[in-house]
């Protein structure tokens, strides 16, 4: 393993603190590529801040088609 013959209680401590810092890393990357909130999740666009403004009610079905029309034409 990592510690080796001569290294005795050091090489034990040093082995398993970076055997758990790895294992760690794994959780942490897996638990965050998985989350709602980690780092892998994309912005909303445009067209869908809109969408939900609309569904929400905060703006009417004209409001709505003007400003989709001022997007698509970007």
């Amino acid at each position: 393993m990592w510690y080796g013959h001569g290294y005795g209680v050091w090489g034990w401590f040093f082995g398993t603190l970076m055997m758990l810092a790895f294992w760690g890393a794994v959780v942490w990357f897996v638990v965050r590529a998985t989350s709602d909130r980690g780092p892998f999740t994309t912005r909303p666009t445009p067209e869908e801040i809109l969408a939900e403004r609309y569904a929400r009610g905060d703006i009417d079905g004209d409001e709505y088609r003007r400003r989709l029309d001022e997007l698509v034409a970007r």
